[in-house]
């Protein structure tokens, strides 16, 4: 018996990344604005959370078996680039294996940061096969109420 790698969503992921390739983006099918994070190239692509707050932008992405010493984060034109790659372990199928869903290779995510994120005070940290990006918002100019004169 052979060992097959089985992903279940690989026709509908090849469909959309056609779709994308032709100009469709990701609208087409998940009814996202403008969401080019998925680079075509990428043989997987990690399960990410944006989420808002008051004072900064937080970024989470599942990268579960990839060290966080191998990810390359990068940030140029106010685009957020994480790049890596989950190593694949040589197996054999005299080891009992009868089903490989777990993809292995390179990844590689964009996203378009909003004007307010300030780029210079960006940090990330890994644990746990968890990396969060924290992007900071610039300070807010304090309203001030102006006096008129007469």
């Amino acid at each position: 018996m052979s060992l097959a790698n089985y992903e279940p969503w690989s026709l509908l992921d090849r469909f959309q990344q056609q779709l994308n390739q032709r100009g469709y983006a990701d609208r087409a099918i998940a009814g996202n604005d403008n969401d080019y994070s998925n680079v075509v190239t990428s043989r997987w692509s990690p399960a990410v959370d944006i989420k808002e707050e008051a004072t900064r932008f937080l970024i989470t992405a599942d990268l579960p078996g990839v060290d966080p010493k191998d990810i390359e984060i990068t940030m140029d034109n106010g685009v957020l680039t994480i790049k890596g790659e989950r190593q694949s372990e040589a197996r054999e199928e005299k080891e009992g294996y009868k089903r490989v869903e777990r993809v292995s290779g390179a990844f590689y995510r964009r996203f378009s940061l909003p004007d307010t994120a300030d780029a210079e005070r960006i940090e990330a940290k890994g644990k746990d096969g968890v990396l969060e990006v924290i992007l900071p918002k610039h300070e807010k100019v304090q309203p001030r109420k102006i006096e008129v004169k007469a």
